[in-house]
């Protein structure tokens, strides 16, 4: 009773606690023990993608990391041309957020300064089951989908991805999982054959795994995450968890009729 009320500033004090990626995966895990998960969630059928959030740190943060002498013309915030300067995550670092790299999700994308995230969708109706962060580095997506599956997916299950994960060692290391892979086969060079791509189960899961595409849309208009203001990937690894914690709970509600009152 004597103990001080919580007020404005209650957040700021216990921001740090707050975005702990240990505390926010217990947190997102305890959502998926609620007695309405089983009943919405599907055990067996997955699908995998990532997406860039980027960094809180702007282009000009990115110099060389053998310590080039930073622009300077007498102001605090001093004009910068990059024209005719190659740059790369192998020569430059962000100043402001060391951990984040300069990244493009497609070819025709221009280049920012992002970071990873990667996420494990179930087939019924849409829940998030998997979070990861990483850095961008073109191995991410195999190693962090790896390792959800590893994580959360059992033997038998089945797991849909784009064109991006159609590679050898994405392919291998699901079926040693013991889970069969179902990735948008290439034209040329596919690590797939028809022993998957003749089942009626790959058409079914190329078709919803567009689905996680709502998780990201959310986590970053709603969910305010399209770029973080945090300062590095643990504590965007947190954010993340409990974004996609709120976006689970939004759909157990709609789906299981919280929002109507039917839990009263």
């Amino acid at each position: 009773m004597d103990e001080r009320m919580w007020d404005h500033s209650t957040f700021s004090q216990n921001r740090d606690r707050l975005f702990n990626q240990d505390v926010a995966r217990l947190f997102f895990q305890r959502i998926k023990s609620l007695d309405e998960w089983s009943e919405y969630a599907s055990d067996e059928h997955f699908s995998v993608d990532g997406t860039l959030i980027d960094a809180w740190a702007s282009h000009k943060s990115f110099i060389k990391k053998d310590g080039g002498d930073p622009r300077e013309d007498g102001t605090r915030n001093p004009d910068a041309d990059f024209k005719g300067e190659k740059r790369s995550n192998a020569t430059h670092q962000s100043t402001t957020d060391p951990e984040a790299k300069l990244a493009r999700k497609s070819n025709g994308d221009a280049s920012r300064l992002a970071h990873m995230a990667h996420t494990m969708m179930e087939h019924r109706n849409g829940l998030i089951v998997d979070v990861e962060c990483t850095e961008f580095n073109g191995r991410a997506e195999v190693e962090a989908t790896l390792e959800m599956l590893e994580r959360t997916a059992k033997p038998g299950s089945t797991v849909g991805a784009d064109k991006n994960y159609d590679q050898k060692r994405f392919v291998q290391g699901a079926r040693e999982l013991k889970v069969t892979p179902h990735v948008a086969h290439k034209r040329k060079g596919s690590a797939i054959d028809g022993r998957t791509t003749r089942h009626p189960g790959y058409a079914t899961s190329q078709k919803i795994r567009k689905r996680i595409e709502e998780g990201f849309g959310w986590l970053k208009t709603v969910g305010g995450l399209r770029k973080t203001k945090l300062i590095g990937r643990a504590k965007l690894s947190a954010q993340l968890l409990l974004g996609f914690s709120v976006y689970n709970l939004i759909r157990l509600g709609s789906l299981s009729g919280w929002w109507r009152g039917s839990h009263v």
